[in-house]
């Protein structure tokens, strides 16, 4: 850590890259790439003030990027993946069979409870917001549901489903960067996560109301413009299933997806034997580009390919590059320090976690980043403390896992906002259960429910000064 870098600057730097992009994306109401851009100009001339060179940049933005290879590599997978479901029928198939079972004023809670036995089947966000999640979008926009809160429900869905997931790698993170049994972690998140589960199921239930479904000659037409250019047919579901399935066995998720494609284009090729292998290609790489004379279902089968993903993959580089010098500068280790001495009364140390997860991820946009550094900065603090490590590996899902998903600019919030063709902004006011889980963190941390402590030992840490 350069021994330039201190509080005041930190706190400066960090208002200034919130206050940016905050500004730039509600009030100028531009695209998130500019402005973070600028935020890593910025982050280098305060580089430069604290006295590092240009090779120690270089090398932050370099480490940056690298360690985010993987997603990068999946974003561009999963667009491989929603092109090839697209013109195999997968995803026509199960909106055409969607259309008769979901109704507009219980589709935010079919939604929830949909991704949620998905996510929980594979320990995937990702690949349940890319499978079924981009079939529920599809069904959404034909029974004219809020698309913000068609996304934000399925969102909700799949975060939920992943956290409490043995197979979740974040979960598996959690648990393990601090030394909890993978069970108790996931018993002890129930405590945050059910009740919020609850109260977001409720209010889907009362906002799903407000829907207004297409009539049924507009669905009749719809269905039978999918009959008339796709095959419909359980058969083109075999390539969804063995996803799920490779998913649920716990196989490498690139090699998974991979297999999703492959199997999508063998199928595509047996049931249409008029797709040429251009065709194919240009599908892959651009997404479909079917002129069905319906817009609406235009509108929903159009989707996917590799060339669209550059949007959301350019987007992660950069938030990459900007979390990487930040590393590199000490920046992160600075705000974790600066609360080290507010942290001998159980509720401000849990609060603490909390706002480092907070801040870790507005910064570099990295949800492992947001679990592993207070992680592994704060454990020490809790066993001094003698409160349970399985509070601090809750907190690093609730405020660490939970909160990505409302950064637009971090991995999962550039990654939902292009597999749902929904803005990470017109989502996350639906995004209720990503809010409480937080919240119902604080209020166990300040008032000693669910903290599994002994009530001796926690009337005397609660009161400690």
């Amino acid at each position: 850590m350069n021994s330039k870098v201190k509080l005041p600057g930190v706190i400066l730097l960090f208002i200034f890259i919130v206050g940016t992009m905050f500004t730039s994306m509600v009030f100028v109401k531009v695209e998130p790439h500019i402005p973070l851009f600028l935020c890593v100009v910025l982050t280098g001339i305060f580089a430069l003030f604290w006295g590092a060179d240009w090779k120690r940049i270089e090398r932050g933005l370099i480490a940056g990027v690298v360690s985010g290879i993987q997603p990068l590599l999946l974003l561009m997978m999963i667009g491989l993946v929603i092109a090839s479901w697209m013109i195999s029928g997968a995803v026509p198939t199960l909106l055409f069979y969607g259309m008769d079972f979901i109704q507009p004023e219980w589709f935010a809670l079919s939604a929830l409870f949909i991704t949620i036995l998905v996510s929980t089947f594979t320990g995937s966000s990702f690949t349940t917001a890319s499978t079924v999640g981009v079939a529920l979008m599809g069904i959404a926009h034909v029974l004219n549901v809020n698309p913000g809160l068609a996304a934000g429900a399925i969102v909700c869905g799949a975060c939920f489903g992943d956290k409490m997931s043995p197979l979740s790698d974040s979960t598996n993170l959690a648990s393990g960067t601090v030394g909890v049994n993978l069970f108790e972690h996931i018993r002890h998140m129930m405590w945050t996560t059910v009740p919020a589960l609850v109260i977001t199921a409720i209010i889907f239930f009362f906002a799903g109301h407000q829907g207004s479904g297409a009539s049924l000659a507009q669905l009749a037409e719809m269905k039978k413009t999918l009959g008339d250019h796709f095959e419909i047919t359980p058969v083109t579901l075999i390539s969804p299933l063995i996803v799920m399935l490779m998913a649920f066995r716990k196989l490498p998720i690139l090699p998974t997806l991979l297999t999703g494609v492959i199997t999508a284009v063998i199928t595509a090729f047996v049931l249409n034997a008029d797709i040429t292998i251009a065709q194919m290609m240009n599908a892959l790489e651009n997404g479909m580009n079917l002129k069905t004379g319906n817009e609406a279902v235009d509108a929903i089968v159009n989707k996917g390919g590799l060339v669209p993903m550059m949007w959301s993959v350019a987007l992660i580089i950069i938030a990459l590059s900007l979390g990487g010098l930040l590393h590199e500068l000490g920046v992160i280790d600075v705000l974790l320090g600066s609360v080290e001495k507010q942290l001998k009364k159980t509720g401000n140390l849990i609060a603490a976690t909390a706002a480092s997860g907070l801040g870790v991820n507005l910064l570099t946009g990295e949800m492992y980043l947001s679990i592993l550094l207070p992680g592994q900065a704060f454990k020490k603090h809790f066993e001094k403390n003698g409160v349970p490590l399985k509070n601090l590996s809750r907190t690093m899902e609730d405020a660490g896992t939970l909160i990505n998903p409302l950064v637009p600019w971090s991995v999962s919030g550039a990654f939902f906002a292009a597999t749902l063709g929904v803005s990470a902004l017109d989502y996350i006011p639906y995004a209720f259960l990503l809010y409480l889980s937080p919240l119902f963190t604080l209020i166990y941390a300040y008032s000693g429910i669910g903290l599994g402590m002994k009530k001796d030992k926690l009337a005397s840490v609660t009161k400690a000064s």
